[in-house]
C-alpha cells in the first residue's frame, strides 16, 4: 500500500493508487487484443509493400499507456515499478524492431511471422503484472510459507 503522507502526484495519487496494479494488468491484457489486431492489419498492409506498414493506432495506444502507466507505477511502488517498467519498456523496444523485421520480410518477399520476440515480452509482463494486481489471492498461503 502507498503511504498517504508521500505522493508525487498528490491528488491523482489518491485516486489512482488502490487501483493501479489492476489497471496495468487490464492493459497488459488489452495489448494482446491489440496485438493481435494489428498483426492482421500488417497483413493486410504487407500486399502494398513494406512501406506500407505502420504501427497500427490501437496497438501504439496500448503499448504508450503500458509505458506510461509503468512509470507511473514506479511513482508509487519503486522495486516493483522498477521491475514492471523494465518489463514494458524491453517488450516496447522488442515490439519497434518487430516492425521493422516484418518490412525486411515484405521486402524479401517472405510470409509476415507473428511477432514472437514481442510476445514473450509480453508474457512475462501479464505474468508479472498478474502476480502483482491478484497476489491477495494467494497472500493466506503465502504468508503461512514465509
Amino acid at each position: 500500500m502507498v503511504d498517504p503522507s508521500v505522493t508525487l502526484f498528490g491528488p491523482l495519487d489518491t485516486l489512482l493508487a488502490p487501483y493501479i496494479e489492476h489497471a496495468v494488468l487490464a492493459m497488459v491484457v488489452l495489448s494482446f487484443v491489440s496485438r493481435r489486431v494489428a498483426h492482421g492489419a500488417h497483413k493486410r498492409q504487407a500486399e502494398d509493400g513494406a512501406d506500407a506498414l505502420s504501427w497500427h493506432p490501437f496497438h501504439a495506444f496500448t503499448s504508450w499507456g503500458l509505458v506510461v502507466l509503468s512509470l507511473y507505477y514506479m511513482t508509487l511502488h519503486a522495486h516493483s515499478g522498477m521491475v514492471l517498467s523494465i518489463l514494458v519498456v524491453g517488450t516496447f523496444v522488442a515490439d519497434f524492431f518487430e516492425l521493422e523485421a516484418r518490412k525486411v520480410e515484405v521486402r524479401e518477399g517472405l510470409g509476415l511471422d507473428a511477432p514472437k520476440g514481442a510476445m514473450v515480452g509480453a508474457a512475462i509482463t501479464l505474468l508479472y503484472a498478474g502476480y502483482l494486481s491478484l497476489f491477495f489471492l494467494i497472500e493466506p498461503y503465502w504468508a503461512q510459507v514465509i
